[in-house]
């Protein structure tokens, strides 16, 4: 296939527009949209005024759920534009403001684009006339999804003044310090243009520097993952070494994508290849309906009235269409009721296998790291060029490594453990974003393959790649019993880091110090223990479900504390809705044969089919109102993404027994064995 040569992006870059300062003091946003003409100039001299002397608090955390709404991903093109920051926190922007004000520039504070993946974010920023994003820190797959779409992005917060000042700014300003593959797409304005160059020739990936005679570099599980896949030319595949920062492109063994994004791939890859444009070796290829199953049961009235179930729908029916024409293996309803299986859940039972690199295009992607692979969350535009090409650019990540000692008591679970690791400094400061969480310790021998699927799912919520735990027995066990491959097959895919290699960072873990967490409403590093809560939480629903808090383990632990309530004669607390959901048939089916069902339906609980559902506000325990409270056993809980409530983040056991007790609480009690209680009465 050949193109016309693609041009490069002019050297100078000129922003002629207003600059827009997303304060914390969320009133300032408002006075910015509300002002015009001279007076906008006015505010946005103060505000660029305050900042300069350290005397405005941007804000931080913006998550993409607070950039694009999940009902705002159902449109994929330029509509994005006129809804883009419409879920932010306090309603502080409107449709059309941002687009209609004229902004070229937005700026903010730590952690810009952390939660989903979504590219809806970006292009949504872009289409609405931004140019320009500046914050103090930008998340990995975010800033990733700017590249790809040209969209420019700098944490030098510097650059304010010049632009008020009306200077050109040379486009290195915007490539210094990336890596030569990433400095290549943003000069080439945008991921597709930087390939058919690449494709035409005008531009080749540099060749790796690592050294790769012996002795080689000591290497990390994922470097070497890497390594082995890292594409040098047609038909080779494989280097001897990579270290972090390397750049380059690695063959994927498994690419899958959800009904929220593969139309708008599908479009892109359209737009960039032509109408008859074809998925490479379609058999690596998985597509889900999974995320808006449910929807229909708890969209607002005003959002039907905007047309936007038929919308939603025609997402799947475009998904459907699409996979049909590529042969791709579909995962699609269940006649029962639900889906098949959440993405995640899917991937881990049926589909990754250890050494491998898993991508799909979304952010949790990397819960596929408990098998010992090389998963992470792509965005739309990676996407279709991993479907054309079946490579995805990597800058080779740093890993940290937390070695978990101890043991942890019977009523902290794994979910626990990753709260306290969230709301670390090193976490809250941004230094986990695009770094690979590896967790080893002797008590992980201990924990069933879904518990420790629960760290590497949530590495995402700290901004990492991925997380990671090298395989061992327990994953060959799962591996084998859930899809009856041969061991030794599977085993050869084991890889392991060299006790030398290179660590960012190590962290030791005492797990015998941990105890009941809660995350606080607002985002996932808000952990704190349950006895240091400043005032009892009263709630209205608990909700377990979700990638992380749907699978087999959880349905143990939600089943060990419900049916020791139900000894003690206890059910779900009057005005408490409990909601338990499963993450997949499998997962509904293990629940069914160990009579966990007959025993979530006598505590008083609403059992749900598998969906991503409430975790994205698409289904039921979303939240409908401010005043709701709900504790959940989901991944994250930004401002909106599960319905406008206050949301609680907490391990299965703490959801079951707050279900129980009507507040959020501590499970021991609902964990003791009833009758040594009896026997000690």
């Amino acid at each position: 296939m050949s193109f016309n040569k693609v041009s490069q992006l002019p050297a100078q870059v000129k922003f002629a527009g207003h600059i827009l300062f997303l304060t914390e003091d969320t009133s300032l946003v408002r006075q910015q949209l509300e002002a015009q003409g001279d007076e906008r100039k006015r505010v946005e001299a103060e505000l660029a005024r305050r900042l300069l002397n350290d005397d405005l608090s941007l804000m931080s955390n913006i998550s993409t759920d607070e950039i694009t709404p999940g009902w705002v991903c159902f449109y994929y093109d330029e509509t994005l534009g006129q809804y883009v920051f419409v879920g932010m926190r306090d309603g502080a922007v409107k449709k059309d403001e941002v687009k209609s004000g004229g902004f070229a520039v937005v700026v903010s504070g730590l952690s810009k684009g952390c939660g989903s993946s979504r590219e809806t974010a970006p292009y949504a920023e872009k289409s609405a006339g931004i140019q320009l994003v500046i914050a103090k820190s930008i998340e990995k797959i975010y800033g990733q999804n700017s590249q790809n779409i040209g969209l420019l992005t700098s944490t030098d917060l510097g650059l304010i003044e010049r632009i008020r000042r009306g200077e050109e700014i040379p486009l290195e300003e915007f490539t210094r310090g990336l890596d030569p593959i990433s400095k290549d797409i943003v000069e080439y304005g945008g991921l597709f243009n930087y390939n058919k160059a690449r494709v035409a020739g005008e531009v080749t990936p540099p060749p790796l520097e690592t050294p790769s005679e012996q002795p080689r570099r000591p290497m990390t599980i994922v470097e070497k993952i890497i390594a082995r896949h890292a594409f040098v030319r047609a038909g080779e595949v494989g280097v001897a070494a990579v270290k972090p920062g390397d750049a380059l492109f690695a063959v994927a063994d498994v690419r899958f994508s959800h009904e929220y994004v593969t139309p708008m791939a599908e479009s892109l890859l359209k737009q960039a290849l032509g109408p008859g444009a074809r998925v490479s070796e379609p058999e690596s290829v998985f597509a889900f309906r999974d995320h808006l199953t449910f929807l229909g049961k708890v969209m607002s009235p005003k959002h039907r009235e905007m047309g936007l179930l038929e919308k939603a729908e025609g997402l799947a029916t475009t998904q459907e269409e699409f996979t049909t024409r590529q042969g791709i293996r579909l995962y699609g309803e269940n006649r029962e009721g639900g889906s098949e299986a959440i993405c995640h859940n899917a991937v881990v039972e049926d589909l990754a296998l250890p050494g491998q690199i898993v991508i799909g295009t979304d952010s949790h992607t990397c819960m596929a790291g408990v098998l010992g692979c090389f998963a992470f969350g792509v965005g739309s535009t990676d996407m279709a060029n991993a479907w054309f090409a079946k490579d995805i650019r990597i800058k080779v990540p740093e890993t940290v490594r937390y070695v978990l000692k101890g043991r942890k008591r019977p009523d902290v679970a794994a979910k626990d453990v990753m709260l306290v690791i969230l709301a670390s400094d090193y976490m809250k400061t941004s230094k986990g974003i695009g770094k690979v969480l590896e967790f080893t310790g002797d008590d992980l021998k201990n924990w069933p393959l879904d518990e420790r699927a629960t760290l590497t799912n949530m590495a995402v919520e700290a901004g990492g790649t991925t997380g990671i735990i090298e395989p061992d027995e327990v994953t060959l066990d799962y591996i084998v019993k859930m899809r009856g491959l041969d061991p030794e097959e599977v085993r050869q895919g084991f890889t392991y880091s060299d006790k030398d290699a290179e660590y960012a960072a190590v962290f030791e873990i005492d797990l015998d110090e941990i105890r009941p967490m809660v995350a606080l409403p607002g985002d996932p590093r808000n952990g704190i223990p349950i006895d240091e809560l400043p005032a009892e939480v009263r709630i209205d629903a608990a909700y377990g479900g979700s990638c992380t808090g749907g699978k087999m383990a959880d349905m143990d632990m939600y089943a060990e504390v419900l049916q020791n309530a139900l000894v003690q004669g206890k059910r779900v607390a009057p005005g408490v809705h409990l909601y338990l959901q499963f993450g997949s048939q499998k997962i509904k089916q293990y629940a069914r044969e160990r009579g966990y069902i007959e025993i979530f339906e006598r505590v008083g609980a609403e059992l749900i089919d598998p969906s991503c559902g409430a975790c994205i506000n698409a289904g039921p325990g979303a939240s409908s109102s401010a005043e709701t409270v709900t504790v959940s056993a989901q991944n994250r809980n930004f401002p909106g993404r599960s319905g406008p409530g206050k949301l609680y983040l907490a391990s299965p056991y703490v959801v079951a027994a707050s279900a129980i007790a009507g507040k959020i609480v501590e499970p021991f009690e609902f964990l003791q064995d009833p009758e040594e209680e009896l026997a000690h009465a």
